[in-house]
């Protein structure tokens, strides 16, 4: 489709075939050989209901798929969907037909994966999260210039990307890049032109008289001919020679530019002295043309008056023919009087029906007021057109601005544009400018938070725009956490630097579901890559007991295999952590032990060692290794281990020992770790028997002395 926003600026127009989608609602359709990703329209009703459009989607093509010879199948993302090609096992043979091997990714919103694009993005994110700021408080002239700078603001965004944008146009090299640059320029430049005209009769709420400056300001700000056709006459060698003198001349006077009208007359009097006079008094009537500038302090009562008297001799100029030898001041002074038929022979130089409009309301009605503006624009737009052709989607955004009906601003801007950037920030400043409450939605969020919703939707799409979708769902205050948690979890968790960053986000809004979530994918991720050590720490901090167990087990078995414990300084330091499962616990205690016999600790070292075992918080399994860690303390020259505590030992050692199988014959014969095993309990054994024999010698010894 087209973009149907491509005319307002012709200094920035783009190249015909330029795309543009529109998506507003949340469903969307597959449709075979052809896949649809943007979901069915839905318009917003004035009472606040949602009802579908007549008007299809626009339709993505799937490149390879045979819907004759297969099936589709998809699964849904937050942003995106996949789409391959599949076929289902039938009954009846039929013939193998080679189908398409490719997996398509097909997304919603391809606006977020432009580089300048995603400047707009960045910037306006900083604006919006301070117009969320303004204090609630200020109110009447202070918060209305407040929401104003803000406006202002998002239009320079605008204005900065679409310059830059037109650059980019220009400098591209591939034809095809540098239409859908010139597109996109096209499209920005419809988008300001319509933020503008919104700011004018929304935001700055402009009354009678400084409305029509307003309005002139507007258009001569997206009316850029001027600027080019100005530099090529006035900077040539004979300006009034030049074939486009009259119509820079008469550009000037449809734009209310009278000022430089006069200097084009003078300059047209000095080249050719028969027409001095004609000159002389058309730019007195220039001169003498009463306006309301912003420091006057007359009534509209007293602007009218004498506006009424200067339309006059206007006209009295015309009527005795002060004019009639030169069709060019003759056609000058009609414009000036607003008449129509003069202004519709200017078609060209206004270029489309709003500047049209602007120009017949300075020469006709220059107090009009904001309620009589719909009346206007119609007739403008009707006589404009001529019946020639219908109102484009432009012509439809700016008519119902004019008629101050937002809503219907908001409904036509969404099927229009191709994402949600726009009507998110500008529904999210009328808002503020409390002109939205009224317009609330059937399942319980308004259009506010709906449209801003949709779009932090969209920019969790992206790798790292997604940062920003944060700060808009965080001021929803309906469904924003919900969405926002919803969202968090599916984004992927490439880096520990990214997830770190995903973590704070869940931490500082207290989304404690989440923060185990994503711990416990980070504490797999790195079980798996062999990190105990983070896999450990990650653990921890999502308090999972059952994956410390774990994590805590591979800690005890790597030690098996190795003979030494990795990542000291985390086992070490595990304080109060410890006791988050009876393993880790375990951990903990065992390596304490070893510290404790680093430090030749021996009667510490023997108690933990036999604490651990009777307390039952040791794995059974491990056993036999804290039975073996004894056997040094056993061996030493004094005695470590009471009577008591040997006996303690024996029993468990022969708790370890019953049941186990009895070494089988030859044709069943055991691997070579079975009489290691043996060996082992025989040396406890003779260990213990001996530590028993020295213990009880001693303890006589001590009784009887």
């Amino acid at each position: 489709m087209r973009s149907k926003l491509e005319e307002p600026d012709r200094h920035f127009r783009g190249q015909p075939g330029a795309k543009a989608g529109s998506f507003i609602g949340a469903r969307s359709r597959v449709q075979v050989l052809v896949a649809a990703l943007k979901p069915l329209v839905l318009a917003f009703t004035g009472t606040g209901n949602m009802e579908e459009l007549d008007g299809e989607p626009t339709l993505t093509l799937i490149p390879g798929i045979n819907s004759k010879k297969r099936q589709m199948c998809f699964d849904w993302g937050p942003g995106e969907m996949l789409v391959c090609e599949t076929l289902f096992k039938k009954k009846e043979k039929e013939e193998k037909v080679l189908g398409c091997p490719f997996i398509y990714i097909v997304r919603k919103d391809i606006d977020v994966y432009s580089r300048i694009l995603r400047k707009l993005f960045n910037e306006s994110h900083s604006i919006f999260v301070g117009l969320q700021r303004i204090e609630e408080e200020s109110g009447g002239k202070s918060r209305k210039a407040q929401l104003v700078r803000v406006s202002k603001n998002y239009r320079s965004v605008i204005r900065a990307c679409m310059e830059e944008m037109h650059q980019v146009a220009i400098a591209a090299q591939d034809p095809v890049c540098g239409r859908q640059y010139s597109s996109q320029v096209s499209i920005l430049s419809a988008v300001e032109l319509i933020w503008n005209l919104c700011e004018i009769l929304f935001i700055e709420v402009a009354p009678a008289g400084p409305l029509l400056l307003h309005l002139l300001d507007w258009v001569r700000l997206h009316v850029c001919e001027m600027d080019g056709l100005s530099a090529d006459v006035l900077g040539s060698e004979n300006p009034n020679k030049h074939e486009n003198f009259w119509n820079l001349a008469t550009l000037f006077v449809l734009q209310g530019r009278l000022d430089e009208a006069r200097q084009m007359l003078s300059k047209e009097a000095d080249a050719n002295p028969a027409s001095a006079s004609m000159c002389r008094v058309l730019g007195d009537l220039m001169r003498t043309m009463p306006i309301l500038s912003p420091g006057n302090t007359q009534t509209l009562t007293e602007l009218e008056l004498k506006w009424q008297h200067w339309h006059e001799e206007c006209e009295r100029h015309l009527q005795d023919g002060t004019f009639a030898s030169n069709p060019h001041l003759e056609s000058l002074c009609k414009i000036m009087l607003g008449d129509d038929n003069a202004l519709l022979g200017q078609k060209e130089l206004l270029s489309n029906w709003y500047h049209f409009l602007v120009t017949r309301l300075l020469y006709s009605h220059p107090t009009v007021k904001p309620i009589e503006l719909h009346f206007y624009a119609q007739s403008s737009l009707d006589l404009f057109l001529g019946g020639d052709s219908s109102p484009e989607p432009l012509d439809n955004i700016l008519m119902a601005a004019f008629e101050f009906d937002i809503h219907q601003v908001i409904k036509e801007c969404s099927i229009a544009l191709s994402n949600w950037w726009f009507v998110a920030h500008l529904t999210d400043l009328l808002d503020h400018c409390k002109l939205l409450h009224s317009h609330n939605l059937y399942f319980g969020s308004n259009m506010r938070e709906f449209l801003l919703l949709e779009y932090a939707s969209g920019l969790f799409a992206h790798h790292s725009l997604w940062q920003l979708g944060v700060d808009y769902f965080d001021h929803c205050p309906e469904l924003g956490r919900v969405y926002l948690e919803l969202h968090i979890e599916r984004i992927p968790l490439n880096t520990e630097q990214k997830a770190l960053k995903v973590l704070r986000i869940c931490e500082r809004r207290q989304m404690t579901e989440q923060v185990r979530s994503i711990c416990k994918i980070l504490a797999m991720k790195a079980v798996c890559n062999n990190r105990l050590g983070s896999a450990l720490s990650w653990s921890i901090r999502a308090k999972d007991a059952a994956f410390a167990t774990l994590v805590s087990d591979r800690f005890l078995k790597d030690y098996c295999e190795r003979g030494s414990f990795s990542d000291l300084d985390l086992i070490d330091n595990l304080g109060p952590a410890m006791m988050l499962s009876d393993r880790l616990t375990f951990l903990g205690k065992y390596r304490e032990f070893h510290r404790l016999y680093g430090e030749k600790r021996f009667a510490d070292a023997a108690s933990l060692l036999l604490s651990l075992m009777t307390s039952q918080i040791a794995p059974r399994s491990f056993w036999m290794t804290l039975l073996t860690d004894a056997l040094p303390l056993l061996e030493q020259k004094q005695v470590i281990f009471s009577a008591e505590q040997t006996y303690e030992l024996m029993q468990c050692l022969e708790d370890l020992t019953i049941g186990r199988p009895e070494p089988r014959g030859l044709e069943g014969q055991r691997p070579q770790e079975d009489d290691i095993e043996t060996t082992k309990v025989e040396m406890l054994r003779l260990a213990l028997a001996r530590n028993l024999a020295r213990a009880i010698v001693k303890e006589g010894t001590l009784e009887g002395s």
